[in-house]
């Protein structure tokens, strides 16, 4: 086993009264890989975290069993998670007026949200506002890609080029040839485990070795190789083999922790932006960290019309302070850095910072889910158990919506994520009658034979889906909240329709005994996947950012983060903000070298 090095001291003297090179605000997927681009480019760069630097080994503790804890992984009385129930039938803010002391995001309500408490914000220092969404957010040093799902997948030209395919939206200025080669160098830095498939609209990675699947995924993938249809291993964003140049992180070795909700890999086999490429860039001696560091504007200097900075409030003291660089990178998550561009507000930039073409906000999109199948492998009841949850993922069926044929009713696709197997908690020992002996003898012989699936599918981007700031409601520390003007339409309904249709005929095709059918689509938002506030594109005046994700308006800001999309795919967005980041910043980094910004 690897040896992990201890994480270098992150108490930094932060001097700002200098000027950066580069300012990054956000240290999340988008915010790591800038930092480590612009370094290893020789860049001074200052990190400004909303969050604290956590220890998150100690948060995470996925080594710890369920009996070790008080509370066998629930959060401490006076915690709440909200519910779908909540989310359904109850307008944000959610935790406004409740008795709760702390309210937190649906995934705070999952088991084991004792581990998560410190890493999800408070609802009720964070409210937002407008039509109903499940906003999952995470300030802490790393953000979310803490305990994130680890699919990491790539786009294709269906994707890129998806108006040229179907008609609808707008293409991205960019194509799978712009882009493949910094997937490349995403896949040899972080790791990523697959197999390779040869699908024109699943682009293959460099993968290290996947991870097995079990007996009854192999039975459905050899069912649906039979019309065409692919399941492939989990593509998990996880080292398998190591990282020979990454002194922080160890390489998987299944040791049966990681589907316990909400996850984490506290032994970093699973990328998380810290260990993967803060510390790193940390190394360089070329990055200095701010945490507890809330960004509430972008100043521009009105003689030259060019971003100086940012200014931020210490989250503990309140106090404001500016920090200064020649370049500003929001890299804040697509709907923190689209609240952060509309509360840049000045003379030059009334409307928002780089909001001359009335875009910033607009065309939000993300991934609908819900609809979902669930199975019984009749052959595995009564089998040995296997050790299956030590895998960072089951398997993915990558979308077969759309390709090549038009699909009645609706455009884009979607593709399932599902498992099978054993767990530490068994399947559906809640959905068991009886009790005694009897009882746990059903739930042992049961537990490894059920497989399930759930469908995401693509939210089309459309201009009326959009955020903007509520003129009344602010955050604990007084600044503006966003608003929420976003519905799924009638194409993801039909689209979750035909999920439900589909899961079903394939696992009845499969000989699978179908015993649970999810039928309903979650709140908007559950997916996390939030995309496209401040899209890419070759006109000003109908896009916010070019195709290196700089302003149109000011041309020293830059915002790689997952608001930059074009359009939302169906694939899992993680992989492509970082290659689209590490594209980016090395355009920057030579256009910086130039003088040009």
């Amino acid at each position: 086993m690897t040896l992990l090095k201890v994480a270098p001291p992150l108490h930094q003297d932060v001097d700002l009264s200098q000027t950066y090179d580069a300012v990054v605000v956000g240290s999340g997927a988008a915010g790591g890989m800038a930092a480590h681009v612009l370094t290893a480019h020789g860049l001074r760069v200052l990190m400004l975290e909303a969050g604290k630097k956590l220890p998150i080994e100690q948060e995470l503790r996925s080594m710890e069993w369920p009996y070790d804890h008080p509370r066998r992984g629930d959060a401490p009385p006076g915690s709440h998670g909200l519910s779908f129930n909540e989310y359904t039938i109850r307008k944000p803010p959610y935790a406004k007026a409740t008795a709760f002391k702390h309210v937190y995001s649906y995934v705070g309500g999952w088991s084991g949200s004792d581990y998560v408490k410190n890493i999800l914000v408070d609802e009720k220092d964070h409210p937002y506002t407008g039509t109903n969404y499940a906003w999952v957010r995470a300030r802490c040093l790393g953000g979310k890609t803490n305990i994130w799902g680890r699919l990491a997948l790539r786009l294709s030209d269906y994707d890129f080029k998806a108006k040229s395919h179907d008609g609808y939206g707008e293409d991205w200025p960019i194509s799978y040839a712009d882009l493949a080669p910094y997937y490349d160098k995403v896949d040899l830095y972080l790791g990523i485990a697959g197999v390779k498939e040869n699908l024109p609209h699943l682009p293959d990675s460099l993968f290290q070795r996947p991870t097995k699947l079990n007996y009854g995924e192999v039975k459905l993938r050899h069912s649906l190789a039979q019309t065409g249809r692919v399941l492939t291993p989990y593509r998990a964003g996880v080292t398998t083999d190591g990282l020979k140049h990454n002194r922080y992180r160890s390489k998987c070795y299944g040791r049966g922790a990681c589907n316990r909700r909400p996850g984490g890999c506290d032994i970093h086999a699973v990328f998380d932006s810290p260990t993967g490429l803060i510390y790193p860039a940390m190394d360089t001696g070329k990055l200095t960290i701010r945490p507890n560091s809330i960004a509430y504007e972008v100043f521009v200097d009105p003689n030259t019309g060019k971003a100086r900075g940012v200014a931020f409030l210490d989250s503990e003291t309140r106090k404001s302070y500016e920090a200064k660089a020649k370049v500003v990178i929001l890299a804040a998550s697509t709907l923190e850095s689209a609240r952060l561009l509309l509360l840049s507000r000045s003379p030059q930039h009334p409307n928002g910072l780089g909001n001359s073409s009335g875009h910033v906000g607009h065309n939000f999109c993300e991934h609908v889910m819900g609809p979902g199948v669930t199975g019984l492998v009749k052959e595995l009841v009564g089998k040995p158990h296997t050790l299956d949850d030590g895998r960072p993922g089951g398997f993915y069926i990558p979308r077969f919506r759309n390709l090549t044929e038009r699909q009645p009713g609706f455009i884009r696709g979607y593709g399932f994520e599902g498992s099978s197997g054993h767990t530490m908690f068994p399947r559906h020992v809640f959905d068991t009658p009886g009790f005694g002996a009897q009882f746990k003898k059903t739930v042992r012989d049961h537990a490894g034979a059920f497989i399930s699936m759930g469908g995401f599918g693509e939210v089309l981007p459309r201009y009326e889906s959009h955020v903007d700031l509520d003129p009344e409601v602010k955050d604990g520390w007084g600044i503006p909240v966003l608003r929420f003007h976003y519905q799924f339409s009638d194409n993801e309904r039909k689209m979750a329709e035909d999920m439900v249709a589909t899961g079903r005929e394939m696992f009845e095709a499969a000989g699978i005994e179908v015993v649970g059918v999810d039928r309903e689509v979650l709140t908007e938002g559950w997916s996390i996947h939030e995309l496209g506030t401040a899209r890419m594109g070759t006109d000003p005046k109908a896009s916010v950012l070019n195709q290196f994700q700089q302003s149109h308006d000011v041309r020293n800001l830059f915002v790689v983060d997952g608001s930059s999309h074009v359009s939302a795919s169906c694939q899992n967005p993680t992989w492509t903000i970082m290659a689209l980041a590490w594209r980016s910043c090395e355009y920057l980094a030579d256009e910086f070298r130039k003088g040009t910004l």
